[in-house]
């Protein structure tokens, strides 16, 4: 087994617009070897001990680059014999929540959200007719039956549509997509719908029967015209909603 990987090379390499410490030349070379595909996941990246002799540092900023890429989740780190660090195999969801937290600090407005959640939602319900299994649909109809059976819960119908929305985007089989509504959904869509009607409830119920039904038949251009006008009429209230909140008035 190498002590180093042979893709870490030890020259020092100039990072522009930030102070470029040793420990921060080494998170981004491993960072670049990763998007060049000279890295891979599973492989032996190399010890503290090993790290530092390479690049002729201390071991404190060679265990402080490990630390900052084991943060981010690029290395799984092993201590003790046999150990040091390794590529992560990967997670994309347990970033989602970072994502959106970086979102809600960087101040997007409800208006931003719900156009990005609505381009990602219509291209996954036309994705969804294509690519879906018969697991899904059940998903999809299962989710839909409860929310039929929990329709004056508010508190419950509101998980529950958040669920459907991710089960549809899930049956896209497109991970990216589902990791960026999952971002979304964590700073846009309420624990529990102030403004949802029995009247309301009901619409929603069918448009989501009816989104189902448009995926299990494999009409991708229906499905992305229904979601995108459901989303669109999500958007419209999330943003009242927001509005009358900002003003302190009340639905």
């Amino acid at each position: 087994m190498p002590r180093v990987h042979p893709a870490i090379r030890s020259e020092r390499k100039v990072i522009p617009f930030r102070t470029a410490t040793m420990s921060t030349q080494i998170v981004a070379q491993v960072r670049e070897a990763l998007f060049a595909k000279q890295l891979r996941p599973g492989d032996f990246l190399g010890t503290e001990k090993h790290l530092a002799a390479r690049f002729g540092v201390s071991r404190i900023v060679a265990r402080d680059a490990l630390r900052t890429l084991e943060a981010q989740g690029i290395v799984d780190i092993k201590v003790g014999s046999g150990g040091g660090a390794r590529i992560s195999q990967g997670n994309a969801r347990l970033f989602a929540e970072a994502l959106a937290v970086q979102l809600d600090l960087t101040g997007v407005s409800v208006g931003e959200i719900m156009d990005a959640q609505r381009a990602i939602e219509t291209l996954a319900a036309e994705l969804a007719a294509v690519h879906s299994t018969a697991e899904d649909h059940a998903r999809l109809r299962e989710l839909n039956t409860e929310a039929e059976r929990r329709i004056s819960d508010v508190a419950a119908y509101t998980r529950l549509g958040r669920e459907f929305h991710l089960a549809v985007v899930e049956a896209s089989h497109n991970r990216v997509l589902v990791v960026q509504l999952i971002s979304l959904q964590h700073v846009s869509w309420p624990a529990e719908n102030p403004t949802l009607t029995p009247d309301v409830a009901r619409r929603i119920l069918k448009v989501h029967q009816e989104l189902a039904a448009l995926i299990e038949m494999r009409d991708p251009a229906g499905a992305r015209r229904l979601m995108d006008d459901h989303v669109k009429m999500i958007g419209a209230r999330r943003v009242a909603e927001n509005r009358n909140r900002s003003e302190g008035t009340c639905c």
